[in-house]
């Protein structure tokens, strides 16, 4: 197996090669994103590596015109590879293309309700991400994400996690785990956390993570990983338990730098 390990790391210096990112255009991340400035000077070396390798592996394609640029792919790319930044790049590996459009899309979606009636509507996207890809994106929304990191948002967070979240197969707000025990572990927590969030959304109190996350096991996931990168600190103030399951889980301890 030597000349394979030889043959794969290899081609992952060839691919770093080719896809080095330029300081200007690093410096320029650091700045729209400061909860990306914000981590250490380790973990920003990493995840810059990490992103050249992330550019090399994904097709990006703009939509209804948009030409995607450097700063554009590399700006998402650095969000995109701080979830994995403690784990491995080999978790997207289900997908390719990441398909960004230049503001939130309506999408067309049908309902059955339990009477057998259709209902239609039209609902406004910022991202989605489907099962083997691709992933989708607004880029105003992923340009506005330094700004908006205040609110607690982050679409390219919110995607990933959703990505990771299938893993297994199946969007349930519980990645895949080592260990049944680990699986369970989980379970009792996330589930536990869900229900105390969609109590305190129910009565109507103002919480750190988006309200949006009481809709359903895998939204929390989503938006509690969003807080869990950009409003680290608050996040296990106000969360300790869930700060910790996230944290095991990402390897990463962004409350710390």
């Amino acid at each position: 197996m030597g000349w394979l390990s030889r043959l794969a790391e290899w081609r992952e210096q060839r691919q770093l090669a080719r896809h080095a990112i330029d300081e200007r255009l690093w410096q320029a991340v650091l700045q729209a994103y400061p909860f990306i400035a914000e981590r250490s000077e380790a973990d920003r070396t990493a995840l810059r590596r990490l992103c050249s390798l992330f550019l090399a592996r994904k097709q990006f394609h703009g939509a209804q015109g948009l030409v995607i640029d450097d700063l554009m792919a590399v700006c998402i790319a650095a969000q995109a590879c701080l979830p994995v930044l403690g784990l491995s790049l080999d978790h997207y590996d289900d997908f390719v293309g990441i398909v960004v459009q230049p503001d939130e899309v309506l999408a067309p979606r049908t309902v059955t309700d339990e009477d057998g009636v259709v209902h239609e509507y039209a609902e406004a996207l910022t991202g989605e991400a489907m099962e083997g890809g691709p992933v989708m994106l607004s880029w105003h929304d992923v340009a506005h994400a330094g700004a908006q990191a205040d609110l607690v948002y982050n679409v390219v967070i919110h995607e990933f996690a959703h990505v990771l979240d299938m893993r297994d197969g199946v969007a349930d707000g519980v990645p895949l785990l080592p260990t049944a025990a680990e699986r369970q572990a989980w379970v009792e927590v996330l589930e536990a956390e869900f229900e105390d969030f969609v109590r305190r959304v129910d009565a109507g109190e103002d919480t750190l993570i988006d309200p949006y996350g009481a809709e359903a096991p895998e939204e929390f996931f989503a938006v509690a990983s969003e807080a869990f990168f950009v409003a680290a600190t608050d996040l296990r103030d106000e969360h300790p338990r869930l700060y910790r399951l996230l944290a095991g889980y990402y390897r990463q301890d962004p409350a710390v730098g």
